[in-house]
């Protein structure tokens, strides 16, 4: 399908027309660099896995081309141990260097490239660009799993010497689960069994399900909340449970998503994000709901503002974000049923991990 088709179905009553659709594609590509790079915003820095989330949203819109670029300049910054940092400086157009702004190397942020070369090969079928990005997936498994602990859960990070951070994050080790199952999906393709990477999967996902006190306590946090469904460890009635549980703390009816409690600031990346999680529990009414509240963030240029402060009826902050119009793009594909993003967001299809031998539901 041409990239003007995609962008047709990505068109969604009360959401997106088809000529905004095609503003907010254009948004994105005007903020990626020449050498692939896709910064949060022109002149700001870039973090691995917004730049990953950004270059999905192209997939989702048929503008492949610019999405590989954006996965083969993840190619050529990997660090040796697999990693990259967790966020790097903006370059001039025609500056292909990654000069990092954070020397740290979070395990989300590495693990999420598996998410995005999986996708990007369902929407495109390349076996050519599956086989030139497997290295660099295998090594980023590889150095997230170096963090993993013996409960199951992923530590935070490594420090910029090296030295690894154990505490764990629910929502970064959500995600790493999301991410390790995408891993697994492209090692059964390639008829490349890892073994290792189901067992681990497979533990992270019981901790995750089963263990909240591995994890730190971020429960303020809505990505806490609805990130143990999206990242596909909690389904079914646990799933239903627990996002029933605190819907009226975190949403705002007709305004979005709140990032954190108790402030009265809902943000986009949030809401677009519970938008899927509805989406892949079933809910395509509540998630279309959801994605109707944030029109408000939109803004004349077809981006989208990061967040907004209603007590002081305020933009804030001052920013529009590639990632949040990204989200945005995603949460819609997967309504219309986008094949490549309801297979790595839906996880009916995903290879599971294998479920550690427990006593007494331990």
């Amino acid at each position: 399908m041409s990239s003007t088709g995609r962008t047709e179905r990505l068109a969604l009553d009360g959401v997106l027309t088809v000529e905004e659709v095609r503003a907010t594609v254009a948004g994105i590509l005007a903020a990626q660099r020449s050498d692939g790079a896709i910064p949060w915003f022109r002149g700001h820095h870039l973090d691995p896995w917004d730049h990953t989330e950004a270059a999905m949203a192209l997939d989702a819109a048929g503008e492949h081309e610019a999405a590989e670029r954006a996965y083969l300049w993840l190619a050529r910054h990997q660090n040796a141990d697999g990693s990259w940092h967790a966020a790097y400086a903006d370059r001039p157009d025609g500056v292909d260097t990654a000069e990092p702004q954070d020397g740290g190397r979070e395990s989300n942020f590495v693990a999420y490239v598996a998410v995005g070369v999986w996708h990007h090969y369902l929407a495109t079928g390349d076996d050519r660009f599956l086989e030139r990005m497997w290295p660099v997936v295998h090594a980023a498994v590889e150095f997230v799993l170096g963090l993993q602990q013996p409960g199951g859960e992923i530590g935070w990070k490594r420090e910029a010497d090296g030295t690894p951070v154990t505490d764990a994050l629910l929502t970064g080790s959500s995600s790493i689960h999301q991410a390790l199952r995408c891993a697994l999906a492209i090692a059964e393709h390639r008829e490349d069994p890892q073994p290792d990477w189901e067992l681990a999967a497979g533990a992270l996902g019981h901790a995750i399900r089963r263990h909240p006190e591995r994890f730190l306590d971020k429960d303020r946090y809505s990505m806490d909340w609805y990130y143990p469904v999206l990242g596909g460890a909690v389904t079914g009635a646990q799933a239903q449970e627990r996002i029933d549980g605190r819907w009226d703390e975190f949403v705002v009816p007709g305004l979005g998503v709140r990032c954190v409690l108790p402030n009265p600031w809902v943000t986009g990346g949030e809401s677009c994000e519970l938008a899927l999680t509805l989406w892949a529990m079933g809910e395509s009414d509540r998630a279309l709901e959801i994605l109707r509240s944030i029109t408000h963030l939109r803004a004349d240029n077809g981006m989208y503002w990061t967040g907004y402060v209603f007590d002081d009826r305020a933009v804030w902050p001052v920013e529009q974000t590639t990632w949040t119009a990204g989200s945005l793009l995603l949460a819609v594909a997967a309504l219309g049923g986008d094949e490549a993003t309801t297979a790595v967001f839906g996880g009916q299809e995903l290879p599971a991990g294998l479920e550690p031998d427990c006593c007494n539901g331990g």
